[in-house]
Formats: C-alpha cells, structure tokens, sequence
C-alpha cells in the first residue's frame, strides 16, 4: 500500500511539473504585414513569458480563418481577434471568454478610402457617386474591413456590394487594401481606421494619391479571446492571471505596436452586435 502511495504520489508530481512546463501559446488575426506582426506580438510573448511564469510563444497565422482554427484546435489558447473572428471561435470553444479589449475597441471604426482620381470628398455620408466604382474589402472575416462596412453599405443603398459597385475584391489585409486603393488597383476600400493612421503618422501611405472619405459609427471590435480549458491545462486561476496581464499592460512600446492606448476589462455580451451583424449578413456556422 506505501508502494502505491509512493507511486500515485510520484505520478501527481510528474503531472503538476509537465503542467508547468507546457507551452502557453497565442495568435493574432494577420491584418497587418506579417512582418510587423511577428515584431510586435514577439514582444507581447516575452511580456506574458515573465507576468505568466511559463513559456509563452506567438504563432503566426496566415488568415483569420487559420487563427480560428488554430483556436479551436487548440494549437494556441489565447488570441487576439477581430469582433467576428472572435465571436466564431468562441463558438467553436465552448466556455472561451473574451478577457480584455483595447480602450479604442469599446467604439472601433472602419474609414472608407478613395483614390484621388475619383474626385470624392471627405462627406458626412456615404455618397450616392461611388456607384459603379471599384471597391476591395480587406479579409472575407474582418469585422472593421469587411463585416461592419458591408452592413452600412447596405443601410445606405439598401444593396449588396456587388449591386453598387463595378468590382468587388477582398484583400487580405488592411495595408494591402491601403496599397491597392493608393495604386489605384481599386478606386475606393475599407479599412481599420486605426492601421490608416498608423500608416498616415509613419509616411507609409501617399494622401496625395488616396484619403479618407467617409468614417462609419462605431461598433465593437478586437479583443484577447481565452480558451475555456485554460485553467484545466494552466492551472486554478490561471485565466485570471492572463487577465489581469493583459490589463497590466502599460508599456508605452508595447502598447503603440497594437496601436492602444489601454487594455480594459470585456466579456462576451459586448460583442452580440457583432454576432447580430454576422448572422444577418450569413456569415457564421
């Protein structure tokens, strides 16, 4: 019987200690150039690494889509997601909880951005001249580059894209729907209006060729999405903790590669309206 003790008691250790050691992992929706996004969230790995007290590595994805599967997968537990891609892996997980947003996401937006040529002027609403035009959306899955623009072009024109404008084209990515529009590949796109003027304040963007004519009301959008087992695999607590790291987070660096100025407390329930929008729009499973 002191042999099976011993032994029970051995196994419980080895497990508390293959526990500790495990890898935390994390992703982020690619809506920026790959490059910029391994640089900046490797910081926010090295962060968590030292307030979390494990291992902690960023995976880079190549589409939303991938990082709702790595999510639901379990190749990573905790994400930073746009409003939809959140919303479908936490239905995918079940007890996944949407742990912290940044201060701007409460009242996010999304900027409509025309090339020069079309002669379209900053306006207070959407103007019935950009019928017929081209126009790209960023990723199939982002809320601030596809979701939510679809949905007020619709309340505008009571229309599909495809009935307003020439051609439609999705993106990828928010810079490159920067590009395609300065280019003049497409006269007109959608994008997060915080990767524009992030872009516009590092001269990465000509507003003499492109600028910004139209910015919607505002809805909710990114947020760090946990995995439900997470304490089951961390720990007691341990969702808590990665909570009130990410709510820490005050590091001026840190915080401009999002660009936030803050991370404050979310949960599921702000993001309904997205979900309502999704659903309308069928965009979920």
């Amino acid at each position: 019987m002191r042999w099976i003790a011993a032994t029970a008691a051995a196994l419980a250790l080895l497990a508390q200690g293959a526990q500790a050691e495990e890898t935390f992992r994390f992703t982020a929706i690619p809506d920026e150039d790959q490059s910029r996004l391994v640089e900046r969230f490797s910081k926010v790995a090295d962060y968590l690494e030292e307030q979390l007290d494990v291992e902690v590595e960023y995976v880079p994805v190549k589409s939303y889509g991938a990082a709702v599967t790595a999510f639901r997968n379990d190749q990573v537990q905790l994400a930073w997601f746009g409003g939809l891609s959140g919303v479908q892996a936490r239905r995918l997980v079940p007890d996944s909880r949407a742990l912290a947003q940044g201060k701007e996401d409460a009242e996010f937006k999304s900027y409509f951005i025309a090339h020069r040529s079309t002669g379209l002027e900053p306006a207070d609403e959407l103007p019935s001249d950009i019928h017929d035009l081209s126009f790209t959306f960023g990723s199939k899955t982002s809320t601030s580059g596809r979701l939510m623009p679809e949905h007020f072009l619709r309340q505008r024109f009571d229309e599909a894209p495809e009935a307003i404008f020439s051609r439609v084209g999705f993106s990828g990515d928010h810079s490159r729907t920067i590009s395609l529009v300065e280019s003049g590949t497409y006269e007109l796109g959608a994008v997060n209006y915080a990767v524009w003027e992030a872009a516009v304040e590092d001269e990465r963007v000509d507003t003499d060729k492109v600028e910004v004519i139209w910015s919607t009301p505002s809805y909710p959008d990114y947020q760090w999405t946990l995995r439900g087992d997470a304490d089951e695999r961390f720990g007691d607590g341990f969702g808590d903790r990665v909570r009130d790291a990410l709510l820490s987070m005050d590091d001026p660096e840190l915080l401009e590669s999002f660009p936030r100025s803050a991370f404050i407390p979310a949960d599921n329930a702000m993001y309904a309206p997205i979900e309502q929008v999704a659903e309308s729009l069928g965009l979920l499973r």
